[in-house]
């Protein structure tokens, strides 16, 4: 009964992660950008935008500048997690490729970096006053959330160990619409339970941050306003400019 409500549960999860996701990224994809607002200094071509934002998803330079602190609290959290993320695809893939079985023992020193990250976030928002007053409790909610998914991760793998290869045939049978024996583990299946709540509250959480950065004008805009006018196709319908004037159509 518990391996077919957690295949259940896995399939509503996938599913509201994906569609609710992708709605989300077409909002933000439709929404205009009337006004020229790039953060400054900005580059001042499409080439320069690509590059900075290179460096805002990979290296946090803004959070760098302002706080060095949090920008170490941040790197530790989202380079382990993607490392663990890319560890756990072994339970997806037979045979296993390569390089997901190079970074096997890389994931596991993620997982205590992805903790340790998260765990200075969450003090920050405890001992800082004036961040302390703007968060929600979502924000610790959040932060909870994937402390324990990182916890229960590592509590497995230390100290409750778990038969990997009946929680992988699961998975794989999955993705063939199988329901095979899960291991009735408990910390297995509290694992899975975070994990699959962390799925279906994604698309409507803070944490749509990560896609959302790749819309947001104030990062991917191109510092040309002396130039050219900026002028988004909802506004095509204004008054023509007088002539000699150029401008710069925006969706």
């Amino acid at each position: 009964m518990l391996s077919t409500l957690f295949a259940v549960l896995f399939y509503v999860a996938t599913i509201l992660l994906i569609v609710g996701t992708g709605m989300k990224v077409l909002k933000y994809a439709r929404t205009p950008a009337p006004l020229k607002i790039p953060v400054s200094p900005a580059p001042r071509t499409r080439r320069g935008v690509i590059v900075r934002m290179g460096r805002e998803v990979t290296l946090f330079q803004s959070l760098f500048k302002s706080n060095r602190w949090i920008w170490i609290f941040a790197m530790l959290f989202h380079w382990g997690m993607l490392l663990v993320l890319l560890r756990h695809l072994r339970y997806f893939t037979q045979p296993v490729w390569w390089w997901v079985e190079l970074i096997q023992p890389f994931g596991i020193y993620a997982g205590f970096a992805m903790v340790a990250g998260l765990v200075g976030l969450l003090v920050r928002r405890i001992a800082i006053q004036r961040i302390r007053y703007i968060s929600s409790p979502s924000d610790y909610l959040m932060l909870l959330l994937i402390i324990g998914i990182g916890l229960t991760g590592l509590g497995m793998k230390f100290a409750m160990p778990v038969d990997i290869v009946a929680v992988k045939v699961f998975f794989l049978g999955l993705m063939r619409f199988e329901i095979n024996p899960l291991p009735m583990h408990p910390g297995l299946l509290i694992h899975l339970g975070l994990v699959a709540t962390l799925m279906i509250i994604f698309p409507i959480s803070k944490l749509m941050h990560a896609p959302g950065l790749f819309f947001a004008p104030s990062r991917t805009q191109v510092d040309n306003a002396r130039e050219f006018r900026h002028l988004s196709a909802w506004a095509s319908q204004l008054p023509p400019l007088p002539e000699g004037i150029p401008t710069e159509e925006k969706g």
